[in-house]
């Protein structure tokens, strides 16, 4: 997730061929921290986004409007009184800075021809949009920055615009074989950082695509590479700068399943593991990337206090069953003081008043045995004392293992919602996992006098033989899949041992092949807690030899013969229904 330079140079290109030129028509101000330019040139009306925000800086083209607020701020009335209707006669990027400048022409208030710049500096939280004239003297900025914010540099009216030389970085589309060598090579650090710390634009994301394409370990010393190595590695460096020269860009983005992990303007071969999608234009990566990645970052953020719940009465039932086996274990000697109890019994007439230990042989085990006694009670009432010993161990033994039955079903119960939580994708799929934390007495219920029926839904996948696949979000809809929607023929699966969804395949009275199955066995793995591991074991039958418990939780089964197959949780070749649900 890196908006380096290098996406910068195809932005900047894309801006070229679709702006240059072009007129302002608009110019809104629809958050404090970014601007929505209407721009109208020869390929017809488009919208340009430009975001300083600290936490997601951003610059693309759209065609979505956003609304405004009544009144304009008072930068985006100063741009309207200087650029308004004014024409984009320059696109640029500095050297390889994460910078676009804009050159803008314009007629005054006389008449008189003017020029101006607007530039945007994608920087995380130093980002801003700086107006300036035609001789860089700043004329106002979105973000104020005074001399008491940063020592670096004022961003003012009336300081000239410059750009602060924070790190003494080179320019990457500008360097020699010897230059390299002398830059990279020669320091203290690991391949991978010595690329991205020497050179303008190039992100920890790009030098570690760089090692990879070179076949270098980015992990190792720079200074330990081989001359060849080092050779090699210069080679691939200039094809990649003479790509960006070029402006041979192919924007993509990579995802992990459904969500988005990284996206780039250049193709990225170190994820060839995981799924690819290539765009025309990298306004479209940027504009589907943070929106997919917003869905999961608000499901993250929105599930916070559910996941607290889970994780708080989770810790607690864990060391509450630990603390249960240990006293469950303590009851293992009740059947040694039943023993003692007998033997005294046995044995005990012959006793002297006031002895201490009784020697006796254990008839069960044939073995000479020491029993201790108390000297101030009789032989009866030692032997009562061991009888009443076992009992109360018994009693404990009995109802602690009830007890740890019920412990560990409801880690097991509570294990599988922190499962569905993980694969949540919407606010719809969060309450119904808060209904079932109510319905069992975890949450509080709330009471508004309305009942809101959910509108979550299954997972809806199509294999690649064209058979349905349907994967259950939580438990409620595990249940709902596993006992009403599948039928006996159906084909079931699982991950074995461990919290996952109920995968179902419709068969429709066919025979399911081997291919089903596999695609089936990786969803069940990728939708379970091995989503992380190279290689889950899978559990899978025909629906009809599934069974649900007599007051079982919700997702609880039993089943009793079953096949099994290992499969990978990777996804990334399935293909997802277009209702994506039942």
């Amino acid at each position: 997730m890196a908006f380096d330079g290098i996406v910068i140079a195809n932005l900047v290109k894309e801006l070229n061929d679709n702006i240059l030129n072009g007129r302002i028509s608009k110019i809104a101000q629809p958050e404090r921290d970014e601007l929505l330019l209407t721009i109208k040139g020869t390929c017809g009306q488009i919208r340009l986004v430009l975001s300083a925000s600290a936490s997601l800086p951003l610059i693309y083209l759209t065609e979505q409007n956003k609304p405004s607020p009544m009144t304009a701020p008072n930068f985006c009335m100063l741009l309207r009184k200087h650029i308004a209707n004014g024409r984009i006669t320059k696109i640029c990027q500095p050297g390889m800075e994460r910078i676009i400048h804009f050159e803008i022409e314009h007629l005054n208030e006389l008449g008189d021809l003017c020029h101006k710049q607007l530039i945007v500096e994608i920087m995380g939280k130093h980002s801003n949009i700086i107006f300036c004239d035609q001789n860089l003297k700043i004329i106002d900025s979105i973000k104020h920055i005074s001399a008491q914010v940063s020592s670096i540099r004022e961003v003012l009216p009336g300081r000239t615009y410059f750009i602060p030389k924070t790190q003494e970085k080179c320019n990457p589309l500008e360097t020699s074989q010897e230059e390299f060598f002398a830059n990279i090579f020669s320091k203290p650090q690991n391949l991978q950082k010595s690329i991205y710390t020497t050179y303008t634009g190039i992100s920890p994301v790009m030098a570690s695509e760089l090692c990879f394409r070179a076949q270098a370990e980015g992990d190792r010393p720079a200074c330990a590479l081989s001359e060849e190595e080092k050779l090699h590695l210069y080679h691939h460096f200039c094809w990649m700068m003479e790509d960006i020269k070029e402006g041979k860009f192919t924007p993509n983005i990579i995802k992990k399943g459904k969500e988005p992990i990284e996206f780039a303007s250049l193709s990225l071969s170190q994820y060839s593991d995981l799924s690819v999608t290539e765009y025309s234009d990298i306004s479209q990566v940027l504009e589907r990337y943070y929106a997919d990645k917003n869905i999961y970052t608000r499901i993250r953020q929105k599930s916070v206090d559910l996941r607290k719940v889970v994780a708080t009465i989770l810790e607690r039932d864990r060391k509450k069953y630990d603390l249960q086996l240990k006293q469950l274990n303590d009851t293992h000697k009740r059947e040694k003081y039943k023993v003692y109890g007998e033997l005294i019994h046995a044995y005990g007439y012959g006793l002297e008043e006031g002895a201490k230990t009784l020697n006796a042989l254990n008839y069960y085990t044939n073995e000479a045995i020491v029993i201790p006694l108390d000297p101030q009670l009789t032989p009866q009432e030692n032997a009562q004392k061991y009888f009443d010993k076992y009992n109360k161990l018994k009693r404990t033994f009995e109802a602690l293992t009830e007890l740890t039955k019920e412990t560990q079903e409801e880690i097991e119960h509570l294990e599988s919602i922190s499962a569905s939580l993980d694969i949540a994708v919407s606010e719809d799929d969060l309450a119904q996992i808060k209904e079932e934390l109510v319905q069992y007495g975890y949450i509080k219920k709330k009471h508004t006098g309305k009942k809101v029926k959910s509108k979550s839904k299954p997972f809806h996948y199509i294999s690649s033989d064209g058979f349905h696949i349907y994967i259950g979000k939580n438990n409620f809809q595990n249940d709902e899949l596993t006992f009403k929607f599948a039928t006996g023929n159906d084909w079931w699966f699982h991950a074995k041992g461990m919290p996952g969804s109920h995968v179902i395949v419709k068969t429709n009275g066919e025979e399911l092949p081997d291919r089903a199955f596999e695609e089936a066995g990786c969803l069940a793995a990728y939708y379970s807690k091995g989503r992380g591991n190279d290689k889950v074991e899978i559990d899978y039958l025909e629906r009809k030899n599934v069974k649900k418990p007599k007051g079982g939780k919700p997702g609880f089964v039993v089943y009793y013969t079953n096949y099994s197959l290992v499969a990978a949780p990777d996804i990334s070749g399935l293909t997802v229904a277009s209702d994506e649900t039942l």
